[in-house]
This record gives structure tokens, sequence and C-alpha cells, in this order.
């Protein structure tokens, strides 16, 4: 029992612990190693040795580098519904809040952007999520239908934008601006993005 306990995790094995573990611990060598060396340089060699794994390991639990960096960027943003009358108003305070939530507490976020900004995959991949889950949002509320696409643009312009410069450039005036005053300078933007009528 004892030497099975200590033997390398496999699915349905009664070691689920260990198997998250594993994965959790592949995931995040992944992430840091496509985010420095861009997609196509980083291989599942070096993601194992920054894991302390056998590659054999990698293959095992996602099959190919591509299902490796599908996973390691996979995120739902869970962003709020703000289709409801009061929340219209209010929608820009909400959309800023729910980011810096999401982006202060789910380092996967973080690697995205850093990846993104360092290769095309990172790149489709982010735009893929936007467009999956940023411009239903946009729709929701947005006053001219064949606006949304841009709207939701902007919207990603400055949400994006203030994740460069406060969580990865770590620019000092934007990592010492609270969470109030970038709610306050900010949620009127997102909502003139949103739901004015016109520019």
């Amino acid at each position: 029992m004892n030497g099975s306990a200590s033997s390398s995790p496999v699915p349905g094995s009664g070691t689920p612990r260990r198997s998250d573990a594993t994965r959790g611990a592949i995931l995040a060598a992944a992430r840091e190693r496509f985010a420095t060396d861009g997609y196509e340089r980083a291989t599942i060699r070096a993601i194992a040795k920054d894991a302390n794994i056998d590659p054999s390991m990698v293959m095992r639990y996602y099959g190919n580098k591509e299902g490796l960096f599908a996973a390691a960027v996979a995120i739902d943003l869970q962003l709020p519904d703000v289709s409801g009358a009061d929340r219209r108003q209010d929608a820009g305070r909400i959309l800023v809040e729910h980011f810096l939530d999401t982006w202060e507490n789910n380092e996967v976020l973080t690697a995205l952007l850093r990846v993104g900004v360092t290769n095309q995959a990172g790149a489709e991949r982010m735009q893929d999520i936007l467009r999956e889950q940023l411009l239903p949002v946009t729709q929701q509320v947005c006053p001219d239908p064949e606006q949304v696409p841009a709207r939701a643009a902007l919207i990603a312009s400055q949400m994006l934008g203030l994740a460069l410069t406060r969580y990865i450039l770590q620019i000092p005036p934007a990592i010492g601006l609270t969470r109030a005053q970038i709610a306050a300078w900010l949620a009127p933007t997102i909502q003139r993005y949103l739901t004015a009528s016109s520019p």
C-alpha cells in the first residue's frame, strides 16, 4: 500500500489529491514557461523539468503541447449579468470591480496576458476569451447591436491596459491607485462604452 501511494498518480486510482497537485504543478510551470519562452520555444521537456516531474506525465495528462497550452490558459471570467434595469445604470462600475477581483485573485489571467503579449498563440487565446465572454455582456446593454464588437474592444482596451500597467509592468503610479480610485476613474468610461448612444 505504501509503495503504491508514493508512485505517480494514475487517473481514477484513488489518488485525486496527488493527481490535482501534479496537474497544478504542470499548469503553473507551463504558464511561466509559455510566458517566458513563447509558445513555439517552450518545450514539454522544459515544462516537466520546471514542474519536477517526468515528461511522460505531462503527455499523460494533456496529450501534447497544444493540449497543455489550452489547459494552461483556460479561464472563465464569470462576468456578471448587467441586463437588469438597476445594474444597467451601474454596469461600468460592476465590470471594473469584477475585473479587479479577477486580476487580483486569479493568476491564470495574469499569466495569459503575459503570454498574449509575447506570442501569437496567446494573443489568439485572449481574443477568443474576450469574444466569447465579453461580447455577450456588452450586448446586454449596448443600444446599437452593430456596435457591440467595437464597444467590447474598447472595454478590453481599458481593462487590459490597466492590467498591463498595474500587474505586469507594475508601473508605480498604477500600483499606487486604490481600488476605489480605479473604479472612480474607469467606471464612467466603461459605462460610456456600454450604454452611450454615440461617441
